[in-house]
């Protein structure tokens, strides 16, 4: 995919995630349906995947292969981007764990899950 691409598709899925997010409703600091956190946890997780894909592309051109897990990406950014692997670690916690499989209705831990996706993005931004 090429790099503006990649850009564009990756808040494409950040959009799709807030417009599904917007569904669960919130009460005091949480989300009122769990069903809608997870659903857009999801989609947000798959926004960075495609930023980090997108990175790890650029930096390994054509060598380059798609990971097959969280620890593959962590141990390829990890000599290549510290600040990027902080981020992707707090979101992918924030994300992928506690908003998809555990569907946390903490707004604190999708707001910040969220932020940490669109500091992810910005990594590919031309």
């Amino acid at each position: 995919m090429e790099a503006a691409t990649s850009y564009l598709e990756a808040l494409r899925y950040m959009d799709n995630a807030k417009e599904t997010l917007q569904k669960a409703g919130k009460d005091e600091g949480l989300y009122k349906d769990k069903k809608y956190v997870r659903t857009a946890s999801g989609i947000a997780y798959n926004a960075i995947l495609i930023a980090i894909d997108e990175y790890l592309h650029r930096k390994e051109g054509n060598s380059y292969k798609k990971a097959k897990s969280i620890e593959e990406y962590k141990s390829r950014i990890t000599n290549k981007d510290k600040k990027l692997l902080a981020l992707l670690v707090s979101a992918y916690d924030s994300l992928h764990i506690n908003g998809y499989y555990i569907g946390t209705t903490s707004v604190d831990t999708i707001v910040s899950g969220l932020n940490k996706a669109y500091q992810i993005i910005e990594y590919i931004r031309d």
